[in-house]
């Protein structure tokens, strides 16, 4: 059997005294041992592993959160001293310098077993289309691995590494992530730093996880989330978009979309899985709403019919053509004739679908898809490599372009044993709160980690992390913010909109400040009564500057409603309040200000 090698199972080992080289060393026997899966282009030999274990030597487990844990890195993504091959021997060079997210994990500690197979230049998500022999699915070797991160989801689910590094500019790290019942994280566009990873389309592409766990995956990407400034495509992440705010749950009610069109290929199988997740969902506190799917398939057509096949073109125009393998080289050649105004045109028609997108999407906490829609055999994806490989593309092919982050999760095996998965989907930078949705299914379903036989432990999948910030914050007015009032503008200039007109609890005084324009509400058990307010909906990245224009003494504290909700919303300190007016009697702002 082989090791556990989830970071909570790893690092306990290590706390009991095991020896990270050992450890390694066992795993790159493994790695060798395995080899008809074709998961790796280079591994590293012992005597470049020893750099590694002796860098590690100065780290300690409590320090570095990934001390001496094994990962797989796509050989399109560099690591100094060894080729970077994109799975083409003839582009190969040797770079001297680590990627920027290589580097960030090497620095927690996290050792590099070595590189691995991968679709020729990044194009395909099949796993087959590779000099160095076709990725196997880890439970089934007829069935694809998926691509194209092929040995990145193979060797994670084998059990050689932790995880892996993948790219994905089409579905490349998803998926092979639900092919290999394996989590797989395509971060927000930009997060995760592209400097040192060969382009497919450079503007699209993303660096993914796969983990086998969530709140591996969680860790990962806390270390790896960090701007590049390097990097003209890098952007930062949110501050709660980081692992301080991953729980392994969802929130106790979410509402989220599912396709009102469902392509399974005929695969009932497949579709049962899906329908099982919906339910899943549901039962976790979740409400599905059908979700129109129209502008998002037409999306995921712009990334191979329109124009950004010349993107893969101009990364590999310096390819001699007969160094592709005749399936790419079908693919990129039409790229170079692509002329500029089509460039223009598809980007026009794609700002068009992004707003009609973003706006079917509000008021959902994430999206549900298949990863994609059934599975193949390596024989009947011969059979019609190129259409087959763009059926794997429905779900996923849409989602860079429109700039959402996305996690696949696995939702159960299908025929030939292999595995097949669900996507969950929201706005850019809302990755840990994906996680956490995905936690929960996993925690739910219950499937061993990869194909190693290990159980999946819950416990440690599940933390207890802060309460995650929504996009929206609901805020409690009682005097000139109110609807009509003279500062009602202050709110809908920042997008708000009324949520409710409702009353306090019954432990408020009113008053009126000096100046008459505006009340303080003050919290008083014994002498207090209802007073009228308003719920008002704000973007939460407004809220700031809202508060920051409160003048003293008024302020924002915490407000309880009648109905026992307590909300954000306005409070005096107790300065300032000579001259004021107690007109708790009027029970509201403008009963009092109808008197004067």
């Amino acid at each position: 059997m082989t090791h556990n090698l989830s970071l909570t199972a790893l690092h306990d080992f290590y706390s009991q005294g095991g020896a990270v080289r050992e450890r390694i060393l066992e795993l790159r026997e493994q790695a060798l041992a395995q080899a008809d899966y074709n998961a790796w282009i280079y591994l590293l030999s012992p005597d470049e592993l020893e750099a590694y274990f002796q860098n590690l030597e100065a780290k300690s487990p409590e320090t570095h959160p990934l001390y001496g844990v094994p990962f797989a890195i796509k050989d399109n993504i560099d690591l100094a001293g060894v080729p970077t091959t994109a799975a083409c021997e003839s582009f190969a060079y040797t770079p001297d310098e680590h990627a920027y997210v290589v580097q960030r994990l090497l620095d927690a500690g996290a050792i590099p077993l070595g590189k691995t197979n991968l679709d020729q230049f990044a194009t395909g998500l099949v796993g087959t289309r590779s000099p160095y022999g076709q990725g196997k699915n880890a439970f089934n070797p007829d069935y694809i691995s998926g691509g194209s991160s092929a040995g990145s989801a193979i060797s994670t689910a084998l059990g050689q590494v932790s995880f892996a590094l993948g790219t994905d500019t089409a579905g490349s790290g998803r998926v092979p992530a639900a092919l290999n019942n394996l989590i797989g994280l395509k971060p927000t566009r930009g997060v995760l730093s592209t400097r040192g990873v060969v382009p497919a389309c450079r503007s699209l592409d993303c660096v993914s996880i796969f983990a086998l766990t969530t709140a591996d995956a969680a860790t990962v990407f806390n270390v790896a989330a960090a701007e590049d400034t390097k990097d003209a495509f890098a952007r930062a992440t949110h501050s709660e978009n980081s692992a301080r705010y991953y729980s392994g749950s969802p929130k106790t009610s979410f509402t989220f979309g599912v396709p009102d069109r469902l392509e399974f290929q005929g695969n009932p199988r497949c579709e049962t899985l899906f329908h099982n997740a919906v339910g899943a969902l549901k039962a976790l506190g979740g409400k599905a709403v059908t979700l129109p799917f129209a502008p998002f398939y037409e999306a995921a057509k712009l990334l191979y019919e329109g124009p950004w096949v010349a993107e893969r073109w101009l990364a590999t125009e310096a390819v001699p053509a007969e160094a592709m393998l005749d399936t790419i080289r079908t693919i990129i050649k039409s790229g170079d004739q692509a002329r500029a105004t089509d460039a223009f045109r598809a980007q026009y028609r794609l700002a068009e679908l992004k707003r009609e997108c973003d706006a079917l999407m509000a008021g959902f906490d994430f999206v549900l898809t298949p990863t994609m829609p059934t599975v193949y055999t390596r024989a009947e994806l011969d059979e019609a490599p190129i259409e087959r490989n763009s059926i794997l593309g429905t779900y996923t092919n849409f989602m860079n372009l429109l700039d959402y982050s996305a996690c696949a999760v696995p939702a159960g095996r299908v025929e030939g044993g292999v595995y097949w998965g669900v996507t969950l989907f929201g706005q850019a930078h809302h990755d840990i709160a994906l996680l956490n949705v995905a936690a929960a299914l996993q925690n739910h379903w219950q499937f061993p980690l990869g194909a190693t036989g290990h159980a999946l432990d819950s416990k440690a999948n599940t933390r207890a992390g802060l309460p995650a910030i929504g996009d929206t914050v609901d805020v409690v007015v009682c005097g000139a913010h109110l609807s009509g009032q003279p500062l009602n503008w202050q709110l809908i200039d920042r997008g708000a909109t009324l949520v409710s007109c409702t009353h306090s609890a019954k432990q408020y005084r009113l008053l009126a400040l000096a100046d008459g324009k505006r009340p303080a509400m003050m919290p008083d058990s014994e002498n207090g009564k209802a007073i009228e307010v308003e719920v008002w909906r704000m973007p939460t990245r407004h809220f700031g500057s809202f508060v920051a224009a409160i003048p003293s003494p008024l302020g924002i504290g915490k407000v309880v409603l009648e109905d026992g909700k307590t909300l954000p919303g306005f409070i005096c300190d107790g300065s300032g309040l000579e001259g004021a007016t107690d007109i708790t009697e009027y029970g509201s702002w403008r009963a009092w200000r109808k008197t004067q």
